[in-house]
């Protein structure tokens, strides 16, 4: 059964299915429509949460159907997040997957998310495709289009109790900043965002927008942490030079950076001493793309080497603030590039 992601919460209040499916490349729809049912699964006693992300050819799919049929002895019910970045699950991942879609209807505890890219027609004639499809909720989250980008915008706006100016004024609003964020669905969301922290709820002029949408200079200081956390060595080096270019405050890069190698560390800290993983990102408010990139990098980091760029970060907090270390640059945009360049290292894929 296919519904339209606008009709999604509707759907979710009248009833939880046990399977829902979501497919499409706008990582901020599903992002958002996936929250949506993570939400009313945690409202209806679902306070477990196993996430599972398939890469590779010789991922374990059987790994998947034990999480599925064993349940904690400390939650009731239990949330399935299936990752399938590359929309392909192989064969063994097919079969798997038809045989999960089936058993959803009478598998009570346990509801299955599975989140896929754009799939072409072939994928959707698939054999594993058509069984989520026959017995779940799947949601084809399509982008929005460049002409109907401005509406998309002004409904967002609506959401935080904002709007432009009636008559061409609020058109040509909606238009300079549909053209300031070139169809990225996730940067308009963030300049939205700021407009709701820097302007009461009400009218925005023009002007208002323009000041608020140029001005991008803080919201670029917590990109460079997700591109540190990708391990993206040459941007962020760029993003660096071009905050120092903006004359951004050291000491809030400095704050930014040191403040995920905290969050790392407790992490990494709470998931030894037996917690779980999705659980700790939830109580250290990590969400959205940084969850993910929490997931994929905290395997990889041991406690020596957090314990390190720990001290590091502390390390750099005072050259920022003026002080001089033998072993570190004395200026401080440079400590700020080591100091990320050594996250970046530890975090890139291996």
């Amino acid at each position: 059964m296919q519904v339209a992601s606008a009709r999604l919460q509707e759907n979710l209040r009248k009833s939880l299915r046990s399977l829902y499916t979501l497919y499409g490349d706008e990582p901020l729809l599903q992002q958002e429509a996936a929250d949506l049912i993570r939400q009313e699964a945690r409202a209806q006693g679902y306070s477990e949460r196993h996430v599972f992300t398939v890469a590779g050819a010789h991922f374990d799919w059987g790994e998947v159907q034990a999480a599925g049929a064993s349940m904690s002895l400390f939650a009731d019910k239990l949330l399935l997040d299936v990752r399938i970045p590359s929309g392909k699950p192989g064969k063994e991942g097919s079969v798997a997957l038809q045989r999960m879609a089936e058993m959803a209807p009478e598998n009570d505890g346990v509801l299955t998310l599975v989140l896929l890219p754009r799939l072409d027609k072939t994928s959707k004639a698939s054999a594993w495709f058509m069984a989520l499809d026959a017995n779940g909720i799947t949601v084809q989250l399509d982008p929005i289009e460049r002409n109907a980008l401005p509406a998309w915008i002004a409904q967002r706006l609506s959401q935080q109790q904002q709007r432009v100016r009636e008559g061409e004024e609020g058109q040509r609003s909606l238009q300079f900043f549909a053209d300031r964020v070139e169809g990225n669905l996730l940067a308009a969301h963030q300049e939205i965002q700021k407009l709701g922290l820097l302007y009461p709820e009400g009218e925005l002029s023009f002007e208002d927008i323009e000041r608020a949408v140029l001005n991008v200079a803080r919201y670029d200081v917590f990109k460079l942490t997700e591109s540190v956390l990708a391990g993206q060595h040459l941007r962020v080096q760029r993003m660096l030079d071009g905050l120092q270019a903006e004359g951004v405050s050291e000491v809030l890069v400095h704050y930014t950076l040191a403040e995920d190698i905290r969050a790392l560390k407790r992490v990494k800290d709470a998931v030894s001493a037996g917690r779980p993983l999705p659980q700790v990102l939830r109580e250290q408010r990590v969400w959205g793309q940084k969850e993910r990139l929490f997931e994929r990098v905290l395997p990889q980091l041991s406690a020596a080497t957090l314990e390190r760029l720990l001290q590091s970060a502390h390390q750099v907090d005072g050259i920022v603030k003026g002080m001089k270390l033998p072993t570190w640059p004395t200026d401080s945009w440079q400590a700020l590039l080591r100091l990320a360049l050594m996250l970046c290292k530890a975090c890139s894929p291996r």
